[in-house]
């Protein structure tokens, strides 16, 4: 079983209310059996939102904020903890999360000052899905 974010098959969950769609994603997926999570909407988030980003307080401390500068920092990990019981109630060994996402980010995503920077890191949703070890690949690893 695979977990793989709802807005790579064509969902509209993306922030601004559209989707991610990879057809190479679709095309390695069309004879498995797969799961579908959008860790935001599980966390309460609506669709269409406000972008977030993770930032990191001077003690380290992370959090994630809106562009608008409100925490939401309790849905994401709301969303990581529901979308991480999905995987374990269906034994999923890999997860296919949308790159650079502040959820689902897996080595790099946005740095947190909406300027398009990327920074190290992983997502909310990646970082536990790794901890679990659960492996994880974004839809650029099938380019």
């Amino acid at each position: 079983m695979i977990i793989v974010s709802a807005c790579l098959c064509g969902v509209d969950c993306k922030y601004n209310g559209g989707n991610n769609k990879s057809e190479k994603v679709i095309e390695f997926l069309k004879d498995k059996e797969y799961k579908m999570i959008c860790p935001e909407e599980m966390g309460g988030l609506p669709t269409p939102r406000v972008p977030s980003e993770e930032v990191f307080d001077l003690d380290g401390t992370m959090k994630v904020m809106s562009k608008e500068g409100k925490d939401v920092t309790a849905e994401f990990l709301k969303g990581a903890e529901l979308s991480l019981k999905v995987a374990k109630e269906c034994d999923a060994e890999l997860a296919i999360l949308k790159a650079r996402s502040p959820s689902c980010g897996k080595g790099v995503i946005y740095d947190g000052t909406f300027s398009g920077t990327l920074t190290e890191g992983n997502g909310v949703t990646a970082d536990l899905f790794i901890k679990n070890g659960i492996k994880v690949l974004s839809e650029d690893d099938f380019e």
